[in-house]
């Protein structure tokens, strides 16, 4: 599709009453929330790398989680065209993996650290549409909203903090022009698998003293994981133990028996 043609249908789709989908929902947000004009040129706002220092010091140990799983992602995923990125639960990147023959295209386009790609400021893409909604996403060339972000394709996860919060997003962006969409879902769902591993690794981490218990994932959006105390008190959980056994979607919990959580009848 053009460029001229890509900012045209974004412009018809927003403006159509029939257009009922996840994709037009957050164009429409990028448009009419935050004000974006899907022709516009400027590249990602950019910030200091001391400000990036302090973010990725606030997020401590979960990086120390999350890099192994990201170097293992990269090996598997480099060689085609890719980088891979990690980014706080604002949208800047924190981390990128880059093959040095990319990391020219991939720093132009603002794949890089410091660039903020928040929905509301890049408009739908793969980062920011990933935690504004967080879920799962894979933008494909001309999903994005802006005009100028349709030479890539993003396949991105959330990952939710020990605490079940949002705590940032996992992404894969590729630079190849003949990359399939069929492919960008396979890689999409790797990078799903990547991030379910550091939310668990992240979470054992942040209770190194307690039994962790495991449950079936049966809604097959992250691990299901417990920790016990020596009191056999659940004392954590993660954000998809939270969804199983009701237990608020993020912050402390109280401690409670645990035979009084698995014990439940849930057919969540």
């Amino acid at each position: 599709m053009a460029l001229a043609g890509h900012t045209e249908h974004v412009l018809n789709a927003v403006g159509s009453p029939s257009a009922a989908s996840r994709l037009t929902a957050s164009w429409r947000r990028s448009m009419v929330k935050h004000g974006l004009d899907p022709a516009q040129h400027s590249t990602p706002r950019r910030l200091e790398m001391t400000q990036v220092s302090e973010r990725r010091e606030e997020l401590g140990a979960f990086l120390e989680a999350a890099i192994p799983k990201i170097d293992q992602l990269f090996q598997m995923v480099g060689n085609t065209g890719c980088c891979v990125l990690l980014t706080d639960c604002n949208g800047v990147v924190l981390d990128q993996r880059s093959k040095s023959a990319d990391a020219d295209t991939f720093e132009r386009w603002g794949l890089w650290a410091g660039a903020d790609w928040s929905e509301q400021s890049e408009g739908t893409n793969g980062i920011g549409t990933c935690l504004a909604e967080a879920r799962h996403v894979t933008i494909h060339r001309d999903e994005h909203f802006l005009t100028r972000n349709t030479a890539m394709s993003c396949m991105d996860s959330p990952i939710f903090g020990p605490d079940g919060e949002l705590i940032g997003a996992l992404d894969v962006s590729s630079c190849r022009a003949d990359q399939t969409e069929a492919y960008a879902r396979l890689i999409g769902n790797v990078v799903a698998q990547t991030a379910k591993q550091i939310e668990t690794d992240a979470f054992r981490m942040a209770f190194p003293k307690a039994r962790i218990i495991s449950a079936p994932d049966a809604r097959g959006d992250g691990a299901v994981l417990l920790a016990v105390d020596q009191d056999d008190l659940v004392i954590g959980a993660t954000r998809a133990a939270r969804r199983l056994y009701d237990l608020g979607q993020g912050g402390a919990i109280a401690p409670m028996p645990a035979s009084d959580i698995l014990g439940r009848d849930n057919d969540a």
